[in-house]
């Protein structure tokens, strides 16, 4: 039996298109971009309206965060969060929130972002204090934070604007950097 040419056709033209859908589907994944999702930024899962608490050794209640949505990233393992407001539960409190928040893959770094407030609820006779600002990088565990965006801080009627804040609230101090200005209110002597 002798092989035609127009009898190898139709076999030639199966090979060609084995070859060209083994390529295609190559080309499409990528070397090492499975169908898994891991290495694009796409939320493996997420929470809506959640609230997570944190409690002390003691049992005591630290913290606690209640926020709108929760997306976490499986290619960097990082979270983002919608809305988030965290309240340390001590004396005063200490409330703080922004528009959005990222967090590392083990939770360490936070990056509050859009409409940041830091406030301490008052004590004693002191009105309660506000911070002000657009951005924020937070360590939760050291209560520890920083930006170098313009900061507003308010204590009833005393405002004191800077360029930068270091504040640590377990110390319940804040340094302001850059041109300060301000006013102090000061209470009269009765």
């Amino acid at each position: 039996m002798r092989a035609t040419g127009a009898g190898l056709l139709p076999i030639a033209l199966l090979a060609l298109l084995a070859a060209l859908t083994f390529w295609l589907d190559r080309a499409t994944q990528g070397e090492g971009n499975g169908r898994d999702g891991k290495h694009r930024h796409d939320p493996d899962y997420m929470a809506d309206n959640f609230h997570v608490r944190r409690f002390a050794g003691d049992g005591a209640l630290q913290h606690s965060l209640v926020a709108q949505k929760m997306l976490h990233y499986p290619d960097d393992d990082s979270t983002e969060v919608i809305a988030p407001r965290l309240t340390y539960h001590r004396t005063p409190p200490v409330r703080v929130s922004s528009n959005k928040a990222w967090l590392d893959r083990d939770g360490k770094h936070v990056k509050l972002d859009g409409d940041v407030r830091v406030i301490r609820d008052s004590i004693d006779d002191r009105p309660p204090t506000e911070i002000a600002t657009s951005v924020a990088y937070a360590v939760p565990d050291d209560e520890f934070a920083h930006t170098d965006a313009p900061v507003t801080i308010t204590q009833g009627q005393t405002v004191i604007n800077g360029t930068g804040l270091e504040t640590n609230n377990k110390t319940q101090m804040s340094v302001l950097f850059g041109r300060v200005r301000g006013i102090i209110y000061q209470k009269q002597a009765q």
